[in-house]
């Protein structure tokens, strides 16, 4: 594949310039922040081999405990929608709730927000009792080479998110994958890639970078090169322009916002959001932004913005601990 072989030949570059053109005439200047509500902290089949929930099951004995309230959940979504940020999916381990349970909090959601909601919540046979809540389903492939994927993620086959992805299009939901970068996997594994999302007509790809977790085997392995990064989202948005691309880095790698973004990216994500928003690492969210010629759709500094709504008594107190998280950080930082 020619795109291929322009990242063998580092001609990042090159195809960044492509992807930025592409990007702007296909969905414009705008970038959102995105954001996954966790669901719970446990997994039953947590043997994911770069996953921290891989680590819990010795420590945690009842995976209840593990679970979040509900309110806690609902009062992030408030946030969410009073900062301007999307919601990038629910997202919970194996096991941690039932799926009358999803349903009714991605309703709850919808109610708040007025937006469907994604879903990453593993295999599921029951895409069929979803409704109007959800806008698509997420099968988190991690690796798109299939051999390597089954070392890593042995419990959830490439085969089992594909059949599950094509029942969810059956059913008007649109589809979306997850892929992590620095599991081991070559540049030549693109052509994987290509084919799940040309094969499943995948309507939206996240990018994350590793982020090694203790006790795990990926514990001591670095993150990837930011420019291979960059170059992999710009080779997969010249192969598919009309494809919405998120990108997720981490509070240590920021830098890497703008490259991402010149490289195809519509929306940014795997932000500590309550340990950031308002801090200067928050502002500089807004400068990577700025500095590559978009503009930024929400805030990652506006604390006006945190306290316009309402959200009932139930909420309340969760959106105060929430707030009140914010500026705590905020003053440690400035």
């Amino acid at each position: 594949m020619q795109l291929i072989k322009k990242l063998e030949e580092f001609k990042i570059l090159d195809l960044m310039e492509k992807a930025n053109e592409i990007t702007l005439q296909e969905h414009g200047p705008h970038i959102t922040l995105e954001r996954a509500i966790f669901l719970s902290w446990w997994c039953d089949k947590g043997d994911c081999a770069f996953c921290y929930m891989s680590t819990q099951k010795s420590n945690i004995k009842n995976p209840q405990t593990a679970r979040r309230k509900v309110d806690a959940i609902l009062a992030e979504a408030e946030l969410c929608r009073r900062m301007g940020w999307n919601i990038e999916f629910l997202s919970g381990g194996y096991g941690s709730f039932s799926t009358s349970e999803i349903k009714s909090i991605a309703h709850k959601i919808y109610d708040i927000t007025k937006k469907p909601v994604w879903l990453n919540i593993g295999i599921t046979q029951d895409i069929e009792k979803y409704g109007e809540e959800i806008e698509g389903i997420t099968g988190a492939v991690e690796m798109a080479n299939p051999e390597k994927q089954k070392k890593v993620c042995p419990s959830k086959s490439i085969e089992e998110i594909s059949n599950m992805l094509e029942i969810a299009e059956g059913l008007g939901f649109k589809k979306a994958i997850t892929i992590i970068l620095g599991l081991g996997e070559t540049i030549s594994d693109l052509k994987y890639l290509f084919e799940i999302i040309h094969d499943l007509k995948i309507d939206r790809i996240i990018f994350y970078s590793l982020n090694a977790h203790k006790n795990t085997p990926f514990e001591n392995y670095p993150q990837p090169a930011s420019l291979y990064y960059a170059g992999v989202v710009a080779a997969t948005r010249i192969k598919f322009p009309k494809l919405e691309i998120i990108c997720g880095t981490w509070i240590d790698n920021l830098a890497n916002m703008g490259t991402l973004i010149l490289s195809g990216a519509n929306g940014l994500t795997k932000f500590p959001l309550f340990k950031m928003f308002g801090t200067s690492y928050g502002k500089r969210v807004e400068e990577e932004v700025y500095w590559s010629g978009r503009k930024l759709k929400g805030t990652f500094t506006d604390f006006d913005r945190l306290s316009q709504g309402f959200s009932g008594e139930k909420l309340e107190p969760y959106i105060k601990r929430y707030i009140d998280k914010c500026l705590k950080n905020k003053s440690i930082n400035e």
